[in-house]
């Protein structure tokens, strides 16, 4: 295939685009399946054991991302997102021979490390093929991809209920497998960057250079406001992603069946016009103003505070769901921005580094709040954490508006 071409960047997203669905597909069906799962595993019962389940696969999943991004910036990317779809996808088919809480506890650990080779790779490659005015709307469309994923996912209920939750998971397991020779076939790298490739393999070569990717990130203070800003959100975004369907079943006295898809659809739908949106709005109003990108990605948090309120504290039905429409517009206005706002203060030679750093923060928040809120459906204590998150992304609306000045769209020059 002829990578020169005008429409292969293109390719490239859509390529990556099913890559993306499938991560959320095959990680977000596991939250609408606990009614069926736990008829055979009883542990499941528990709200506290299901954040448990819920929350180890986001931590490995944080502390795995840093690492990935370091590889992605000095290998294959095309290789990391095969061998990664690959492994997950099995997993996703082991799922589905699992009857035991610990072999679920186990397999959910592997998927968080498979999967976090994915998103700092597969980002990174649209960011290098994508350099012009295209970079938000492309990065836009492939995270459709990521809320498509997470819509299907609230159908795992439905498909359990008419088949079973072992062949839903062995279903789109085999599904990814055979995704990922289409990949082999079609997926090139683009480096934008030079890699002594002398060098390559030299343990003492590439520990010094990930020393000083990490130097250069870690010594900017815009870098760790970025941190901040990406992790904030995060609490809440995670939270709705894994307990938004508990929260509509309990809240509306709904069986899980219906409470999935209605929960993630409407998330989910939101989400996919706010990254369009986003994107869209982005890449022409930085080529207005330098801080285009950072002012369209304030909008979509601040849709998440009122969105936050509804979501805790609504009591029927159409406050909820508002509340949900609303949060999943935001956040995709939020989302679709947040690497094209790092490729304006960070060089493409350290992107994947500092996305996988990015991850870092922001999932390991998640993976508290999810354990939080497991522990608040039991307790009682629901509102209060909807209180912390609001004052969190508050925070970071004003942080990221006050610090985050760039100078140019696009840092590309070697360090």
């Amino acid at each position: 295939m002829d990578t020169e071409r005008k429409s292969y960047p293109w390719i490239v997203v859509g390529l990556l685009w099913f890559v993306a669905l499938l991560n959320y597909l095959d990680r977000q069906m596991l939250a609408t399946m606990k009614p069926s799962m736990m008829e055979d595993i009883t542990e499941l019962v528990s709200a506290a054991n299901f954040g448990r389940l819920m929350a180890v696969f986001l931590w490995i999943y944080a502390f795995m991302s840093p690492l990935s991004g370091i590889i992605a910036d000095r290998l294959n990317r095309k290789w990391l997102i095969t061998g990664s779809l690959f492994v997950w996808s099995t997993v996703t088919l082991l799922m589905g021979y699992a009857s035991t809480f610990d072999q679920l506890y186990l397999l959910r650990a592997v998927m968080g490390v498979s999967e976090a080779f994915y998103i700092p790779a597969g980002l990174s490659l649209i960011a290098d093929y994508h350099r012009g005015k295209t970079r938000s709307l492309a990065i836009g469309i492939h995270t459709t991809g990521i809320y498509l994923g997470q819509a299907l996912g609230g159908f795992g209920a439905m498909v359990a209920n008419s088949f079973s939750w072992q062949a839903t998971f062995q279903s789109f397991g085999l599904i990814g497998l055979i995704y990922g020779g289409v990949l082999i076939l079609f997926l090139f790298e683009k480096k934008t960057c030079t890699i002594d490739k002398t060098q390559t393999g030299s343990l003492k070569y590439e520990v010094r250079v990930a020393f000083k990717g990490l130097t250069l990130l870690f010594s900017n203070i815009v870098f760790w406001v970025i941190l901040f800003y990406f992790s904030a959100p995060s609490l809440s975004g995670w939270a709705t992603k894994n307990w938004l369907p508990t929260l509509f079943s309990e809240s509306l006295q709904m069986e899980m069946v219906h409470a999935g898809p209605l929960s993630t659809t409407a998330l989910a739908l939101a989400s996919l016009a706010g990254v369009i949106a986003g994107g869209y709005l982005s890449d022409r109003w930085v080529q207005i103003h330098l801080k285009g990108r950072i002012y369209t990605g304030a909008i979509g948090l601040a849709f998440t505070i009122p969105a936050l309120f509804l979501i805790g504290y609504g009591s029927g039905i159409g406050m909820i769901i508002t509340g949900a429409i609303l949060f999943g517009l935001g956040f995709g206005v939020f989302d679709v921005n947040n690497m094209p706002i790092l490729c304006q203060f960070v060089p493409s030679r350290y992107r994947a580094t500092g996305y996988g750093i990015m991850n870092l923060a922001g999932i390991s928040a998640g993976a508290i709040i999810t354990n939080e809120l497991g522990k608040a459906l039991d307790s009682g204590y629901v509102n209060l954490v909807f209180i912390s998150m609001i004052v969190t992304v508050l925070v970071a609306v004003i942080l990221q508006l006050t610090v985050l000045n760039p100078k140019t769209t696009d840092m590309v020059m070697p360090v």
